[in-house]
């Protein structure tokens, strides 16, 4: 059973996520920012990993905490659920559209956690969402899941579309990688044995 609970309280932020690396694409999904919501339910649906996120924040002061606590919990949540990553396909990368954005994800469930992020977002805000905060949640998400991740918008022009793309492409990149190979379903994808520590 591939799930794990994550609980996070601070002075700042009441976070609580809940994942199934092998569901369906279900999402509850309760942040009080609703672009952030959307960006959650969607990676939900396109990575088929059930997510639920409870979250109550300093919204009063801006969604910076919120979203990165969120991008912390869920990240350990991830990690969590992976156990000991016995089968796990590792590595995957895809190119997704959206509209005329393209964005290229690539990631290594490696242990290792690296944030590669290039995305010029064209205005400050997507609705009352401060666009710099896509690259904190990934950056929050990577360091605190253990992945390799790299995500690059080759192009675009809309800022929403521009956020999409990156959390699509890390959506479908999550559904490939975290899938469980067939033919080394007992075996950890590393000459080193192990992964994650």
């Amino acid at each position: 059973m591939r799930k794990a609970t994550v609980k996070r309280k601070t002075k700042e932020t009441d976070v609580e996520v809940e994942v199934d690396l092998d569901g369906t694409g279900r999402s509850a999904v309760a942040t009080g920012i609703g672009f952030l919501d959307h960006m959650l339910d969607l990676l939900a649906r396109h990575s088929r990993i059930d997510i639920t996120v409870k979250a109550k924040g300093d919204l009063h002061i801006d969604h910076h905490h919120t979203t990165e606590d969120v991008g912390i919990a869920l990240g350990q949540a991830v990690r969590q659920a992976l156990g000991d990553m016995k089968g796990i396909t590792r590595y995957a990368d895809v190119h997704v559209p959206m509209d005329e954005a393209l964005t290229r994800v690539a990631l290594d469930i490696s242990g290792r956690p690296f944030l590669v992020f290039k995305a010029e977002f064209v205005r400050d805000k997507v609705g009352s969402f401060d666009t710099e905060l896509v690259q904190e949640w990934f950056q929050a998400f990577a360091m605190n899941s253990g992945i390799t991740l790299h995500a690059e918008t080759l192009y675009g022009t809309n800022d929403h579309h521009i956020a999409e793309s990156c959390f699509k492409g890390l959506a479908r990149a999550l559904r490939a990688a975290v899938a469980i190979d067939p033919r080394a379903k007992d075996e950890v994808p590393s000459t080193k044995g192990s992964l994650g520590g």
